[in-house]
């Protein structure tokens, strides 16, 4: 797998199949394992630390390069402000925009002019978007430890099914450095995120979804 990091090495991984149904976690990392099922309360302990340390970054900007499952890549620029909001503008040749306002998700295709729309509440996005990310132990999957990273899989089958999240940090910083998600077809998309900047300000605007238009052209 191909790394991005900014000026802290931190790299931020994400699916576009994120906001319809999941992703799958990283393969091939080693290291001191808290399995659980659901996780320990030692692991749900570490977990909640990061996930406070996470929580208390109300917005967040960069750019981001993505790889989705049959080895396309695609770019662009990517905005958070917490709670709910995110939006991910991805450069030509790609159409797609993603949008996320606190309530609705919309993948919109500039090129075909469609769009589709699901509840915020339903996707494992709105774990990552909360205002307190909150950590229940049955959400906790697994807990991985190791020198240079802590891995945390998250999922609640009563909310998003089979669907997972993977979200890797620096064992020092508690920064996020990767994001995945496994959906139950096992594909495989990363988007790795550098020249982050943090606490800056984001207008109501950038996460404007236009209701409008996602009805008028096929939003369900």
């Amino acid at each position: 797998m191909t790394e991005t990091r900014n000026g802290d090495g931190n790299t931020l991984v994400i699916s576009r199949r994120l906001f319809v149904c999941g992703l799958a976690a990283l393969a091939g990392i080693a290291g001191t394992t808290l399995d659980a099922a659901p996780a320990s309360a030692q692991a749900s302990a570490v977990a909640q630390k990061i996930a406070d340390h996470f929580s208390s970054v109300k917005t967040m900007a960069g750019e981001f390069v993505q790889f989705g499952p049959r080895g396309e890549q695609t770019g662009g620029k990517f905005y958070i402000r917490r709670p709910g909001r995110i939006r991910f503008n991805y450069e030509a040749p790609s159409p797609m925009r993603v949008i996320a306002d606190g309530r609705s998700v919309v993948i919109g295709n500039m090129k075909l002019k469609t769009w589709d729309i699901y509840p915020l509440s339903k996707t494992p996005l709105n774990l990552l978007l909360s205002e307190r990310i909150d950590l229940s132990s049955r959400m906790v999957r697994n807990v991985r430890v190791e020198p240079d990273l802590i891995t945390i899989v998250l999922g609640d089958r009563s909310i998003f099914g089979d669907s997972t999240i993977t979200m890797m940090f620096d064992p020092k910083t508690y920064n996020l450095r990767q994001w995945t998600i496994t959906d139950a077809q096992k594909k495989d998309t990363s988007v790795m995120i550098f020249n982050v900047q943090t606490g800056i300000q984001l207008d109501d605007k950038v996460f404007r979804i236009p209701y409008d238009e996602v009805r008028n052209k096929g939003g369900k």
